[in-house]
């Protein structure tokens, strides 16, 4: 029987150093370490390379803010006298030329008018035919009262005589010489005469009445009559289209031979007593701009002070107009049509963070900036608030502090990117 043979197994010295799978290990390792740095330690702001040399770069500063605006003025007579014509013809005479210095009652232009002068006419033939009629009247109403007075002296004396019979007949009648008949017709004719007088005594009262009453009324109708052809004649008068005032003569509109109907707009007077400027404004001032709001503006050296008078509450393309005046004196020399740079004063002046106006505020809105870094090698985005602006400064509110530089020059070019990499162009 074989004996079976004992075996034992050989131990395999381990290898030293690196080997291949290590590695891998050290493969993976190394880029989880570059993962978490790039996660939590690396800058992934995106940028953008600028020449420096191209860009507009300010320092911030803190001074006084003036609130004011930059507008342009044209100046216009302090007052316009339109000429709207007051009665309607054809222009037969221009006396005065646009552009020409007039008094007041100085004729301009000369207007005619056939069928005015024919309404004239009519008026004055039918106030002629009142005329008559009224004295015919009155020469009626004289020869009825004449008339009256007659029959009531008739009246008078009939009665007398009546009265004297009827007593006569009743001294009569009482010895029987005349019969009782005769007695009674005295006594009715009496009473009779005397009725006749009481009713000829009230036809003259209600005649004088209505006589009065007739010739008022005529009357009035007459004065209305000459008061109608004296406006009628006025109108005639006005075809002679006079100066209103004193002034020059800015605009001239009608010509020789052109028909020009009433109440059309035929020029202007300008009253060259004083002036005043008038200005348009961006709507976007329109909450801000007021009455009594002043104004400068900068005239051979001189400074000239004006007072806001009328704020026009219409926006038209954008804009709406004020009107001011001059406060005291005026610039030498002034004109109507010249233009003048004024700065209306919105607000008081007050102390405060300010950036110069640039491009930046169309990209931005004025809601962020590029700031420069210390060394000015890199500028960063920053969020801040802008408040008022004027023609030079706009006001910084928070975001920005006096000595920091800033980009001001647009930022077209920058599209998105957060960080921008200031380099010398070469």
């Amino acid at each position: 029987m074989d004996t079976p043979v004992e075996t034992m197994d050989k131990l395999i010295p381990k290898k030293k150093g690196l080997q291949k799978k290590h590695f891998g290990y050290l493969a993976i390792g190394i880029a989880i370490v570059v993962l978490i740095y790039m996660a939590f330690f690396s800058d992934r702001t995106s940028t953008y390379k600028v020449e420096k040399d191209k860009l507009i770069i300010e320092t911030i500063t803190e001074d006084q803010f003036n609130d004011y605006i930059t507008i342009p003025g044209t100046v216009e007579p302090i007052t316009i006298i339109f000429l709207d014509a007051q009665e309607g013809g054809r222009v037969e005479e221009k006396l005065i030329e646009e552009g020409s210095m007039v008094k007041k009652g100085d004729i301009i232009l000369r207007l005619s008018n056939p069928d005015l002068h024919l309404n004239i006419l009519d008026s004055e033939a039918q106030l002629a035919e009142k005329e008559n009629f009224l004295r015919n009247t009155q020469i009626n109403m004289e020869q009825q009262r004449l008339q009256i007075k007659r029959e009531l002296v008739n009246l008078k004396y009939e009665i007398e005589r009546k009265e004297r019979n009827y007593q006569q007949n009743n001294t009569l009648i009482k010895d029987n010489l005349i019969s009782k008949e005769e007695f009674i017709r005295s006594k009715e004719d009496l009473d009779m005469a005397k009725q006749s007088r009481v009713l000829f005594l009230e036809r003259q009262k209600q005649d004088s009445i209505f006589y009065s009453i007739n010739i008022n009324t005529m009357i009035t109708n007459l004065d209305n009559m000459r008061k109608n052809l004296q406006l009628v004649r006025q109108r005639a008068d006005n075809l002679n289209v006079r100066a209103p005032v004193d002034g020059q003569l800015g605009l001239l509109v009608p010509e020789i031979g052109q028909s020009i109907q009433r109440g059309s707009n035929m020029g202007q007077i300008n009253v060259l007593t004083s002036y005043k400027v008038k200005a348009q404004i961006d709507e976007h001032y329109i909450d801000r701009v007021r009455t009594q709001l002043t104004a400068t503006l900068e005239r051979q050296g001189s400074e000239f002070n004006l007072l806001v008078r009328r704020v026009y509450p219409e926006v038209r393309n954008g804009t709406f107009e004020i009107d001011m005046t001059f406060r005291d004196s005026m610039p030498d020399n002034i004109r109507t049509g010249q233009t003048y740079y004024i700065s209306l004063q919105l607000g008081q002046p007050k102390v405060s963070v300010l950036v110069p106006i640039g491009g930046f505020f169309q990209e931005t809105g004025g809601q962020w900036i590029f700031v420069l870094d210390p060394t000015e090698s890199f500028a960063f985005r920053r969020n801040i608030s802008i408040g008022r602006k004027n023609p030079k400064y706009y006001e910084v509110l928070e975001g920005l502090q006096p000595g920091e530089k800033v980009i001001v020059s647009g930022y077209e070019t920058f599209g998105k990117n957060e960080k921008l990499i200031l380099k010398k162009s070469k």
